[in-house]
């Protein structure tokens, strides 16, 4: 509800150098709203104080000529004491608990004018942790990186949360301050720098948000209104945000807004929206396809994308919004990494005990994305998943690591350290050359040693109720039922969880094979046509082993077609070997394009596979094979 033209966004405090800063902020439940400036960040006594002036439908806003970036500001609510940072605050330079500054957001002189954004299509999205991806932890030590990302062949960054939250350390999912990047990593001008040097090397960057519960230190939203939340309805983490309930126009012009923020003023390509079965809604238009929307308008020319996690796997979210859906671009496929932690580690305990690791489930996610589209799920007693023939490929995110799957364990191992070295080379291979939209987590690369352990900064009363809560939810797996196993869980609280999760990029050099095998692979998705097509049934699979599958890739402009055969068990003969997909195009035999046991990556080389005793199939091991003419033909 725009009342002053001159205004970006609805609530906040905006600044220009003809007029000097606008504060405003909706806050219903108060009747007097005062802004308390402190001019240059000086001592309290050079404090001013002016009150708000009422508008209608509970805003109160204000404009000071004298009041200028570098300034800090607090709300002070019917004449109490307290002081509250500003809800739509950009900056928190003393955290969620200080005062707000004044962020003059055109004070950054972009160069990535002739930027265009980026399609769904092509990508190879790479997890980030600003936190612990380099060891100072910063937004401008990480820009430093973006070279060497670049040249493995990244081609988007996904953030981890960076809304401003409590304590020195944390994922961000505890956010508080939606609109303020964190101090921990920076100013949000070397936040902008990062994206620029992202742009600059041809990388895009999107932010994971976090719109369906704030953290439980540092909110500070219900003193302004109640509104904000519901008991109507319930989430896992803390009070439900308010998206169809009495004032709910308000309290969604607030989420869509931010959304339109990251894009606009920070020149973010995209978002992942976090946990979107939390953001209960029962609008008309809900509150996901609003954000979708939102984010493309604020985008104007530039192309951009929206991620989902759906852990209930809904393809109404990635469903155009002329045929009702939500107009999302992607999902996270948590099926393709359950399958293939079952697998590699040997275990499916807990969410993982509906996955068994066959070749069969492997062909069938990399054809049809999702493994559960409706049938029985007996972890969760119900039924789970849509069905989603007829949609690209891209729109799944597939993956073997990510920040909750990494750090949902004792140790909070990285899966090559939980599996044979044979077996990782194959995952990777299907999941970087598979038809997905795959994704990295931070040192996967190269097989990072460092753990990615759950860390939360919080105040000793809350430490003790978040250790316990990690604890509890550990538990579900039997494994970490016992005494040795509830003894391996790092407190989150402590600072050596945090530190010993900080990357050490000095083993690109000494793990060289693995950060080779990465970097080839993804050049291969890039320059051979079968890997980067992408469409829809352009891939079909059979299993052809006890743990060995065939993947063929159709590619019907050339006619050669290609083959990705991966065996997670012992050599095996297929012999006899009466499976279609196997058989070359007429006049031509197949020949060794690719292989995980080459020596550069740590194997022992490949051995013919099509030979006169039919095919034999190397162990823990993924080929990649294409036609060549069959001279005796």
């Amino acid at each position: 509800m725009l009342l002053d033209s001159n205004r970006k966004f609805s609530i906040g405090a905006e600044y220009s150098a003809e007029t000097g800063t606008n504060f405003r902020v909706w806050a219903p439940k108060r009747k007097k709203v005062e802004v308390v400036v402190e001019p240059g960040q000086t001592n309290s006594s050079d404090r001013k104080t002016v009150e708000l002036r009422p508008e209608d439908h509970g805003f109160f806003s204000a404009t000071l000529s004298e009041a200028g970036p570098g300034d800090l500001y607090w709300f002070k609510l019917d004449g109490e004491d307290n002081l509250y940072a500003d809800p739509a605050s950009r900056f928190q330079p003393e955290g969620p608990h200080g005062p707000s500054e004044i962020i003059d957001p055109q004070a950054y002189n972009w160069r990535d004018g002739e930027w265009k954004g980026l399609k769904i299509r092509g990508q190879v999205i790479y997890e980030m942790h600003v936190g612990t991806f380099t060891s100072q932890g910063d937004y401008r030590s990480a820009a430093g990186q973006i070279p060497e990302l670049a040249d493995l062949g990244i081609t988007t960054i996904e953030l981890m949360p960076l809304a401003e939250f409590a304590g020195k350390f944390g994922w961000g999912y505890d956010g508080v301050d939606l609109y303020a990047p964190t101090r921990l990593y920076g100013r949000p001008e070397d936040l902008k720098y990062f994206v620029d040097e992202a742009h600059k090397h041809g990388l895009a960057v999107i932010l994971d948000v976090v719109y369906n519960h704030l953290g439980p230190d540092g909110n500070y939203l219900r003193e302004f209104s109640d509104d904000y939340f519901t008991d109507k309805h319930k989430t896992h983490w803390g009070e439900a945000i308010n998206f169809d309930g009495p004032n709910n126009q308000f309290v969604r012009e607030f989420f869509i807004e931010n959304a339109r923020y990251w894009i606009d003023e920070f020149h973010m390509d995209g978002l992942r929206v976090d946990a979107t079965p939390e953001m209960k809604d029962s609008s008309d238009k809900h509150i996901l396809a609003e954000i979708s929307n939102a984010v493309r308008n604020a985008a104007g020319e530039r192309s951009v994308i929206v991620i989902g996690e759906n852990e209930p796997q809904d393809v109404t979210l990635v469903t155009a919004p002329d045929r009702g859906g939500y107009g999302f671009d992607s999902l996270w496929n948590d099926d393709f990494h359950h399958s293939a932690i079952a697998l590699l580690s040997g275990r499916n305990q807990a969410y993982y005990s509906d996955y068994l690791g066959t070749p069969q489930e492997f062909v069938s996610s990399i054809k049809w994305g999702f493994l559960y589209q409706g049938q029985r799920y007996k972890w969760q007693k119900q039924r789970r998943g849509t069905p989603t023939f007829g949609f690209d490929p891209t729109i799944f995110v597939h993956f073997i690591q990510n920040h909750d799957q990494v750090a949902n364990s004792a140790k909070g191992l990285r899966i090559h350290q939980l599996t044979g070295p044979g077996r990782f080379r194959t995952m990777t291979a299907l999941l970087l050359l598979s038809p997905a939209t795959p994704m990295l987590f931070q040192g996967q690369e190269y097989g990072a040693s460092q753990p990615f352990l759950y860390f939360a900064d919080h105040k000793p009363e809350l430490s003790k109720l978040v250790h316990s809560g990690r604890i509890k939810f550990l538990r579900q797996f039997n494994s970490l039922r016992t005494v040795e196993g509830m003894s391996l869980v790092s407190p989150p609280h402590e600072p050596e969880t945090f530190e010993q999760c900080v990357l050490n990029f000095a083993e690109r050099k000494t793990n060289h094979e693995i950060y080779d095998l990465h970097k080839d692979l993804i050049k291969l998705r890039k320059q051979h046509q079968a890997f980067r097509n992408q469409k829809y049934r352009g891939v079909d699979g059979a299993v052809i082993g006890p743990q060995a599958l065939v993947l063929r890739f159709f590619d019907e402009h050339n006619g050669m077609d290609t083959l990705l055969i991966a065996n997670f068990g012992l050599d095996y003969n297929f012999n006899p070997a009466p499976e279609p997909l196997l058989a070359p195009l007429r006049s031509m035999r197949w020949r060794l394009l690719w292989s995980s046991e080459d020596p550069k990556y740590g194997g022992s080389g490949t051995p013919p596979l099509d030979t006169p005793e039919n095919w034999w199939i190397p162990g823990h091991a993924a080929v990649v094979l294409i036609p060549k003419p069959d001279k005796e033909a």
